[in-house]
This record gives structure tokens, sequence and C-alpha cells, in this order.
């Protein structure tokens, strides 16, 4: 039997998303804060195979080299001059295209377990260059911890205040968003009406306050191209959420709860109500 190891790979929230500009290359700068969520794919790693290879439990899942995991291993096997390979199994949980970073998180995953399992022969900073040549968003789940993310969202900066565990309820209305059509119709004038003094917000934050920093320059957006994403945020805020935002660029939206008594009341009523959206429990990982 071949070796094996079995790993979790956790989802993401954006507690704050503002795009900044265009950048000439035809990216986007931004400036976001983002945490993991106790939500998780669980990856299951066989290592000394003969080729490198992927499955998943999700038909949308690609199970080639275009997978986020593969691409992972091919740059680590590169980095440190081997030519061993792995196999992996995705069972998927974080819904597919839903803001949630999904794809990413898995890259992270991999680059992580296979960086252990190798006796750590690149230091993190090295992983987290390897992972912005995957994805933007690779290098936070490589980081793993709450983090301010700058550039296209590949420049990670701790984000040493603190953020309560607040469980959370995120609904993801069974339609995924395709991200380039978000930035395409990205209307910067609407953008600018709502932004926070981030500076001041990020530095004083207190426990209490942790719903006044919750904004996405997506939102008016995605909130036109899929109406039932707004739709799911009203019923969160209805349902006693402290504050309520889309993730990402949708379309999965989250509500913050102050116990988990009301968080799974909230759970519960939008299962009856909606039972064709998935809708999970959660929590904030602030370790």
């Amino acid at each position: 039997m071949l070796p094996s190891r079995e790993i979790r790979s956790f989802a993401k929230i954006n507690l704050y998303l503002e795009i900044v500009g265009k950048r000439t290359d035809g990216y986007h700068d931004l400036i976001t804060l983002m945490c993991l969520i106790d939500l998780h794919d669980t990856l299951r790693i066989e290592f000394d195979t003969p080729a490198t290879q992927v499955a998943c439990n999700h038909p949308d899942v690609p199970e080639n080299e275009s997978n986020l995991a593969v691409k992972a291993a091919s740059k680590f096997f590169d980095a440190i001059n081997s030519r061993d390979h792995i196999s992996v199994f995705i069972d998927k949980k974080i819904p597919v295209g839903a803001g949630l970073g999904g794809g990413s998180s898995n890259a992270a995953a991999v680059l992580n377990a296979l960086n252990h399992w190798y006796r750590f022969p690149l230091p993190r900073n090295a992983l987290m260059d390897l992972g912005a040549q995957i994805g933007a968003d690779v290098p936070f789940f490589v980081y793993g911890h709450p983090a301010l993310a700058t550039g296209i969202g590949d420049r990670i900066a701790a984000y040493h205040h603190h953020l309560p565990a607040y469980p959370i309820v995120l609904i993801y209305p069974a339609k995924p968003l395709s991200t380039a059509e978000v930035y395409r119709k990205l209307n910067f004038g609407l953008t600018k009406s709502k932004k926070i003094n981030r500076k001041n917000t990020f530095r004083h934050i207190r426990e209490q306050d942790i719903t006044c920093i919750l904004y996405n320059d997506f939102e008016p957006t995605a909130f036109k191209i899929n109406p039932e994403i707004a739709d799911a945020k009203s019923l969160l805020l209805a349902l006693g959420a402290g504050g309520a935002l889309m993730s990402g660029s949708g379309s999965t939206v989250f509500g913050i709860y102050p116990d988990l008594k009301d968080a799974h009341n909230a759970f519960a009523n939008i299962k009856g109500r909606h039972p064709q959206w998935e809708v999970f429990i959660s929590r904030l990982r602030i370790g």
C-alpha cells in the first residue's frame, strides 16, 4: 500500500473587499481582509505514485492538469528538483465557484502537505510565492491565518488584531457566478459610495464591532446578475445576523451571528424556506 495522508482544506470569506484600480495587465488591484472558516474539503494524498493525478466527487471539478491541486504538485516538485508524483482525491464540501476559494485552498493544502512530507525544504514565503503562480488567493491559504491582502490579492500581510470566532451561516444560492463576468460588469461609480476608513477601522476593531467592517465592492454588480444573492443577504439579516456580506465575487453570502443557538435557528429557518439553496453553519478560524 502506498503511503498516504488525509488533510483538511478550509474555505475562506472576505470580511472586506475593495477594488482600488485597474492595472495595465488587465487585472485589478484590491484590498481585502480574509479569514478561514471551518467549512472544508478533505484531501487524501497518496505519495510515490507513477504519475500525478486527481479525482473528485464533484462533477464540476476538473480531473486533469487544469486542477489547481495538480498545478500545485507540479510547481512544488519543480521547485525541489524532484521527479516524484502524487495522487489526490478531493472530497468536495466547499461549493464550487462560490467565492469561498475552494480550488485555491486545495492547491495550498497540497503545497503545505508536500512541504511537510519532504521535511520542509521550502520556507513558507517560498511556498507562498509558488502559490501566487497558481492563483491570487493561494498565498493566503498557504499562510492560513487572518490576513490583509493587496495587489491582485497575492500580497499577504498578517492581521494581528483580534477577530472573534463568531458562528456564521452561509447561503450558496446553487448558482455560481463567473468572476470574469463580475469584473467585466463592475461599475466603479457604484463602488465608491460606501467606503470605510479602513486604516482606523482595521486598526481599532473591537469584538463587538466586527460587523462594521463588512463591505464588498462586488455586491451591486452581483445582485444585478443574480438577485437571489441580495435575497439571501436580506434573509440572513432578517433572521438575526449582526451583519451579512457576499464573499469574494460571489455567489455565497454569509451572516455573522452572536451565538451558535441563533445560527442554528437561522439555518433551520432558511433550509425550510429555500430547500434549493445550500446552507452551512460554520465559524471563523482565527488561530
